[in-house]
């Protein structure tokens, strides 16, 4: 039984050759929509980079310059004796005002929540900073691991003041906070946001079934009401393998 998965032909690609943009660029791109979209399944394999190249008329270095872009970025992996084999599409998040349970929902990924803490406790200085909270403040502590697909994604600490909204453990497991939070009349409406990036602990990595030392990506958030209420802190670890930051940059 051949365990490495079906070899998945990848559509022609409509590479425009007068762009500035790379082929290798144009052509990962289009791969990588195709896995997202599930159009070329995860465990499936890639054919061999010379019917690759021939049939989407480019040279082999410019297919090979492709596999390599989306190896390093986790979409695919080399396996030896097997091929290019799709490893799962990586969750792209656009920079903006929702929570990931939603982002993950619209794009099909298949959200699950374990909530691993949840507690009411004094704020910590730094959240009740952020948060405009006086200093011996409430709020719901909770730190959650967040799944795509059945696979771990992120870690996720999160801070609501108690008199925002009372937090109970089925919810978090079957909504969104931004969804919780909106329901309640409290929609967050503008925040600060800080991306990051760090190594994995052993026990984060333990958590997220990676190893010790990946790659992760931080962020932390602080989000406040159309009043201007303080309403969510948010300090955020994802598996740099599984996860990225999308931005659409304009002059």
């Amino acid at each position: 039984m051949d365990r490495s998965g079906p070899t998945g032909l990848v559509p022609e690609v409509g590479l425009d050759r007068t762009s500035p943009v790379p082929l290798y660029f144009q052509v990962a791109s289009r791969m990588q929509q195709l896995i997202e979209s599930g159009v070329l399944p995860v465990g499936g394999r890639l054919e061999n980079e010379v019917e690759l190249a021939e049939r989407l008329g480019v040279s082999r270095p410019t297919i090979r310059r492709a596999v390599q872009y989306l190896v390093e970025r986790g979409v695919l992996v080399r396996k030896r004796g097997v091929g290019t084999q799709i490893v799962h599409p990586k969750v792209r998040r656009p920079v903006e005002l929702s929570s990931l349970y939603d982002d993950l929902a619209k794009s099909g990924q298949k959200p699950r929540t374990q909530v691993r803490t949840l507690e009411v406790r004094r704020a910590p200085d730094h959240v009740a900073e952020a948060l405009g909270l006086d200093e011996n403040a409430q709020v719901t502590w909770m730190e959650r691991l967040r799944f795509a697909d059945g696979e771990p994604l992120a870690i996720m600490q999160n801070a609501v003041p108690v008199d925002v909204l009372p937090l109970r453990r089925e919810d978090l497991e079957g909504r969104g906070l931004y969804e919780l939070l909106r329901a309640a009349g409290y929609a967050p409406r503008m925040a600060t946001q800080v991306v990051g990036a760090r190594v994995a602990t052993a026990a984060e990595a333990s958590v997220l079934e990676d190893v010790r030392g990946a790659p992760l990506l931080t962020m932390t958030r602080t989000a406040w009401d159309a009043s201007g209420r303080g309403v969510e802190y948010g300090s955020h670890i994802y598996r740099a393998s599984r996860y990225a930051f999308e931005l659409t940059l304009s002059t």
